[in-house]
C-alpha cells in the first residue's frame, strides 16, 4: 500500500458528521467509492470492515481517521486534492453515513502536485 499524505481535507460539517458516527461506532476508515451504484462517494466504515488492496494509496487522514483510494483511481485523480463535505440525502447502501439524512460527499480541486 502506497501512502500521499496531505491530500484530503473536510470541512467543518463533514468533521461533525464524523464526529457522530465515531460516538455510535468507534473508530472508522474511509474508501473513495468509484463504483457504479454509488458513484464517487466516500465510502465510511468501521475500521476492519473493508479490506484494502495492496494497490490502495492513503490519502491521508480527516479527523484522525484513515482516508483510501484504489490505486487505479488515484492514478486518474492524483492531480486533485479531496475535498469531503455534507450535504442531504442519503448514504451509500453500506456506508456509516447511511440513514442520517446527510451523507459524505467529495469536492475536489485541481492541485499543482
Amino acid at each position: 500500500m502506497t501512502e500521499i499524505l496531505d491530500k484530503v481535507t473536510a470541512t467543518p460539517a463533514a468533521l461533525q458528521l464524523l464526529a457522530e458516527i465515531v460516538a455510535d461506532h468507534g473508530p472508522v476508515m474511509f474508501h473513495q467509492s468509484g463504483g457504479c451504484c454509488d458513484g464517487s462517494s466516500p465510502m465510511c466504515y468501521p475500521v476492519g470492515d473493508f479490506l484494502l488492496g495492496d494497490r490502495d494509496v492513503k490519502l491521508g487522514e480527516i479527523g484522525g481517521m484513515p482516508f483510501y483510494i484504489s490505486g487505479s483511481q488515484y492514478e486518474l485523480w492524483k492531480h486533485t486534492d479531496l475535498i469531503i463535505d455534507v450535504v442531504k440525502g442519503r448514504g451509500g447502501m453500506f456506508s456509516l453515513d447511511n440513514g442520517r439524512e446527510q451523507r459524505f460527499l467529495t469536492r475536489s480541486e485541481v492541485c499543482a502536485i
